[in-house]
């Protein structure tokens, strides 16, 4: 298997699991952190499919993905600006200790997501390399399993 059908294999099992998390979160911070979450998987999910093949490129709807990637992605820092107080939170504290390290690795998903041509399925697939490869290593270091 290649690297990038690896890491974007890695980056959807990551985000899917933040899409399936089983504990509501009742605190407000905790929910605008998980909505947040949640809205990256779906766009994974979306660009996902095209790369792997299981539904046909769709260029509107890979721009419209990488849209909320990129919005998205700019706005962790205003949504993980504090951290939570409840038990369905998926964030280590580690976030807030190693705050500039979470920046950049934010910052390294932003420059992935920016960086994505959508304009082609070959695109596409290098793309979601580079983005599964920049949330596995946020989620390595800073969410809880």
């Amino acid at each position: 298997m290649k690297f990038s059908t690896k890491a974007l294999a890695a980056g959807l099992a990551l985000i899917a699991g933040v899409a399936f998390a089983e504990v509501e979160a009742t605190d407000p911070l905790v929910i605008a952190q998980k909505d947040l979450m949640k809205s990256f998987g779906g766009a994974a999910k979306t660009l996902g499919g095209m790369a792997s093949g299981e539904v046909a490129f769709d260029a509107a709807a890979a721009e419209a993905a990488k849209a909320v990637l990129v919005a998205g992605s700019a706005d962790i820092p205003v949504k993980f600006e504090k951290a939570g107080n409840d038990p369905a939170s998926e964030a280590k504290p580690e976030i807030w200790t190693a705050w500039d390290d979470f920046i950049t690795k934010a910052n390294g998903l932003n420059a992935a997501a920016t960086a994505m041509d959508v304009a082609s399925l070959d695109g596409v697939k290098a793309g979601m390399a580079a983005i599964g490869g920049a949330c596995k290593a946020c989620h390595t270091s800073y969410r809880m399993e």
